[in-house]
């Protein structure tokens, strides 16, 4: 009987994409928290001002660090009209095609945030609203995130240059497999 358990890259990939979505997870629960926080403090005349850019760099944070999850799990938007009323063949080339290009453009965008990042601290730019801090803190989310969808997106497209089913279609097939369609609404 062959062995079918993933390999230790394949664990620690999953690892990455995984600590990405906790990460995220747990930007979105600070945000709750922070939210519940700044209303208790208005109705007790506290200075809660500063909660606002707090929140704002965790929503940023949450985005960036939770698309590679996201992604490898079938719920980003993708508009598959095309690839439905293709044959398989075709659409494993244009999977292959858009695979490509999506790396290209990640891989630029993660590049310009990286060097982005580095000017603001190598300048030590402080953010200019209510918290005083170095900007290129909240900044290294958007780094982090972007370097692990760079990742995930190179990922797949070896996954599908090697003949296999991209896992943002096999979890979306698995889902629909059960009936669950809740991502259709």
């Amino acid at each position: 009987m062959p062995d079918t358990r993933p390999g230790a890259a394949r664990r620690a990939l999953d690892g990455l994409y995984a600590f990405g979505g906790i990460l995220a997870a747990l930007c979105v629960l600070t945000i709750l928290v922070l939210m519940i926080g700044a209303s208790v403090g208005r109705m007790a005349n506290w200075r809660v001002s500063w909660i606002n850019d707090v929140v704002a760099w965790l929503c940023a944070a949450a985005a960036f660090l939770g698309m590679a999850y996201s992604f490898r799990n079938g719920d980003f938007v993708r508009v598959t009209l095309l690839l439905e009323s293709v044959s398989p063949r075709v659409r494993r080339w244009l999977e292959i095609v858009s695979l490509l290009i999506a790396t290209v453009a990640i891989a630029y965008l993660a590049w310009w945030a990286a060097r982005f990042t580095y000017d603001s601290w190598r300048f030590k730019d402080i953010a200019g609203n209510m918290v005083a801090i170095p900007i290129w803190i909240p900044q290294m989310s958007f780094v982090v995130g972007s370097a692990i969808l760079v990742i995930a997106v190179i990922d797949e497209c070896v996954t599908v240059l090697r003949g296999a089913k991209p896992s943002y279609v096999a979890r979306v097939e698995e889902r629909h497999a059960r009936g669950d369609f809740s991502e259709e609404l």
